[in-house]
C-alpha cells in the first residue's frame, strides 16, 4: 500500500520517533509499504514520520549494487571525516541545499527478522543513513543547508560536481 507523503511544515516530521518495542507482521508489512511508496515517489530513502507513522523506522535504497536496508532503531554509533554535498527530500519538494555530513557512518540497527546489524557506509549511502535518522529524530535537512540551490539550477550544480 503506498502512503501519501507528510510534507514540511507538518509537525509529525519535527518530533522524536517512538523505538519498536516488537517486530509485528505489522511491522514488516509497513517496511514494504514504505517500500514501494519511496519507490513510487522515486526516492532513495523513506523514515516513517515521512508517512505519518511515529515510529523509528527507516528503508534506504540507493541502488541495485547496495541493495534495500530496511532500519528499525538504527542509531549512528560512529562517524568518520566530512562531506559536503547537495540534499533534498520528499516531505520538502523542490527544496534543495548542500549539507555538512560525516562521509563515513557505522550504524546498528534491526533487521526484519530482529536480528542487530551493524554496516559501515561511506559516500551517498552514509549521507542517506544520516538523512533518514535526522528524520527519526525530528530533525530536517534544512534546518542545516549551508547553500540553498533552486531547482532549475540542481542539474547544473551536479554537472558541475561531477566535472571536478
Amino acid at each position: 500500500m503506498r502512503y501519501p507523503i507528510v510534507l514540511y511544515p507538518d509537525d509529525k516530521l519535527t518530533v522524536k520517533a517512538k523505538e519498536v518495542t516488537l517486530i509485528t507482521d505489522e511491522i514488516v508489512r509497513l517496511l514494504e509499504d514504505m517500500y514501494e511508496t519511496m519507490t513510487a515517489h522515486d526516492g532513495i530513502g523513506i523514515a516513517a514520520p515521512q508517512i505519518g507513522k511515529n515510529l523509528q523506522i527507516a528503508v534506504v535504497e540507493i541502488d541495485e549494487e547496495t541493495g534495500l536496508f530496511e532500519l528499525i532503531n538504527p542509531e549512528i554509533i560512529d562517524r568518520k571525516g566530512t562531506d559536503i554535498d547537495v540534499e533534498g527530500c520528499l516531505s520538502i519538494p523542490n527544496k534543495y541545499g548542500t549539507v555538512e555530513r560525516a562521509d563515513e557512518v557505522t550504524v546498528r540497527y534491526f533487521d526484519r527478522e530482529g536480528e542487530e546489524i551493524e554496516v559501515t557506509a561511506y559516500g551517498y549511502l552514509a549521507r542517506a543513513f544520516q538523512h533518514e535518522i535526522d528524520h527519526l529524530n525530528g530533525e530536517l535537512f534544512i534546518d542545516k543547508i549551508i547553500d540553498d540551490i533552486a531547482p532549475e539550477d540542481l542539474e547544473a550544480y551536479m554537472e558541475g560536481k561531477l566535472d571536478d
